[in-house]
């Protein structure tokens, strides 16, 4: 299974910490942002990664990570999003990269107190289709929550204003090759960007999509109150930074 990092956007709801610099750039605690979705791929055992940016410092990526030694790999790819068009259309520069292997797609500014390794497990077994990650949280409407009955989803809707339930869709999906496919089918939102949860409720429709719910604690780190509570919690915690080969 191979890994994709997306890490692209503006940050713009980090202004003005975002005018010089990648988000995915910026520390949570002693680590820059994108070494913790790395290091949740590598804990996961995937060591095939592809880092997807964009924007005007695209090339700083290549000065932190070089060829990923720090994190126990021998290189890490990148390629470049031009513009922004949603989380699908950075997925679709993969299909190349995944060359019809199974995928874990990880937002760069996601970051989690434990491990994926049981969800990544259980979808190397699953036959076909896809995973989310879910969790449950006190503000759902903030993000794509999953309708649930007993052990499928039913639908997931994107922020909706009096949810079905209050379990969100985590920025770590598991998808088979079939995803592209789905993406070139989709049309742009009313935001003008291609939505992941619009994939995600195509592998509803064909029955194949699977979850797993997320231990520990999880959280984005979007914005200045987001950036600060990650930050608190890696400090608190220690969750993914002590095993950094880097560390110390």
């Amino acid at each position: 299974m191979k890994g994709v990092v997306l890490a692209g956007g503006l940050g713009t709801r980090l202004d003005p910490l975002t005018r010089i610099t990648n988000k995915h750039l910026l520390p949570i605690y002693d680590k820059p942002m994108i070494y913790y979705p790395i290091k949740t791929l590598v804990n996961a055992g995937i060591t095939d990664i592809l880092i997807v940016t964009g924007g005007q410092n695209a090339g700083d990526f290549l000065r932190l990570l070089g060829n990923g030694k720090e994190f126990g790999l021998k290189h890490i790819n990148y390629t470049y999003q031009e513009g922004e068009g949603g989380i699908a259309e950075a997925l679709d520069l993969a299909e190349h990269f995944v060359e019809g292997e199974k995928l874990c797609v990880i937002l760069g500014d996601n970051i989690i107190e434990g491990n994926i390794i049981a969800a990544a497990n259980a979808f190397r077994e699953q036959p076909r289709g896809a995973r989310v990650l879910l969790k449950a949280v006190p503000d759902a409407e903030r993000f794509g929550v999953a309708e649930l009955s007993d052990d499928r989803i039913l639908g997931i809707e994107e922020k909706p204003k009096n949810p079905k339930s209050n379990y969100a869709v985590t920025g770590i999906y598991m998808y088979d090759p079939t995803v592209f496919e789905k993406i070139h089918t989709l049309e742009p939102s009313a935001r003008g960007e291609l939505e992941i949860t619009d994939v995600n409720n195509l592998f509803i429709a064909e029955g194949t999509l699977t979850f797993s719910i997320l231990e520990g604690w999880w959280t984005d780190a979007g914005t200045v109150d987001s950036l600060r509570r990650a930050t608190n919690l890696v400090a608190k915690t220690g969750a993914n930074r002590t095993d950094l080969q880097s560390a110390g």
